[in-house]
């Protein structure tokens, strides 16, 4: 199974900037979006059916133009759960999953912590989705949670590790992240790729991406018990619709 996460920031700008085209292109099994920035209504959900993703599932925030998360298919899912069930993680649209034959696929847009206020909401969410996936585990140990953790967790995971004060790179983000993969999930990048410096995001700011000024703030997060299955684990740095690029997961399934 192919598995691409892909932070598109805006399907209707990525598609505008050839989206479509390359997800023909790159022909995953599944594709996981964050942060379409659309209610369904507004976007062409035919156009993806005739790209070959006629199981697409769209969990948008309540507020236009902001958030949402998608998941794209070539298969049929047994089951799509939208959403956690907890109000002030789901009205902004962040979470989506697809139950499949042997594994699950989670789409994740974890908050940025761009104020104090949406820091301290980043933490709180943070702490609510550890707990939701600790109880999710004991009926789906199969997962598979992608998307854009909006955190570096180590220092090669940034272009400068000087940048402690910033988050995205806070020492309680990191914390954070390194607690959360060691509860019983594989960073599938770093899994296969242990001293490669990549990222999936850069800045739209001073060029920062023709200087490869970047973060690696994309993961695919793999349970435990798929750890023998990851075959493939990359980051599409060529794509470029979005400030994110994507990542690409390959498992036996």
């Amino acid at each position: 199974m192919k598995i691409i996460s892909y932070n598109v920031n805006g399907i209707r700008a990525a598609i505008s900037k050839g989206f479509l085209e390359w997800l023909k292109s790159a022909n995953p099994d599944v594709i996981c979006l964050q942060e379409i920035k659309a209610l369904k209504e507004q976007i062409d959900v035919d156009a993806f059916a005739e790209a070959g993703y006629k199981y697409n599932y769209w969990f948008s925030a309540q507020k236009k133009g902001y958030s949402g998360v998608a998941i794209l298919s070539k298969i049929e899912p047994n089951h799509v759960e939208y959403g956690t069930g907890i109000d002030s993680m789901d009205f902004e649209g962040r979470n989506l999953r697809a139950d499949f034959d042997g594994v699950s696929v989670m789409s994740l847009y974890l908050p940025s912590g761009t104020n104090d206020a949406r820091l301290e909401h980043k933490f709180e969410y943070m702490d609510m989705f550890q707990d939701y996936i600790n109880t999710l585990k004991k009926d789906i140990p199969n997962l598979v949670i992608c998307g854009d953790y909006n955190i570096c967790h180590e220092e090669i995971d940034i272009h400068n590790p000087k940048m402690k004060g910033v988050s995205g790179f806070l020492p309680e983000e990191r914390e954070w992240l390194g607690n959360f993969i060691d509860s019983g999930f594989i960073d599938s990048f770093r899994y296969l790729n242990k001293e490669v410096q990549e990222f999936s995001w850069w800045s739209y700011r001073a060029n920062s991406r023709a200087n490869n000024k970047g973060w690696r703030l994309d993961y695919a997060l793999v349970a435990e018990p798929l750890q023998e299955k990851i075959k493939r684990a990359v980051i599409l740095t060529s794509a470029v619709h979005s400030d994110h690029c994507p990542i690409l997961l390959e498992i036996e399934n």
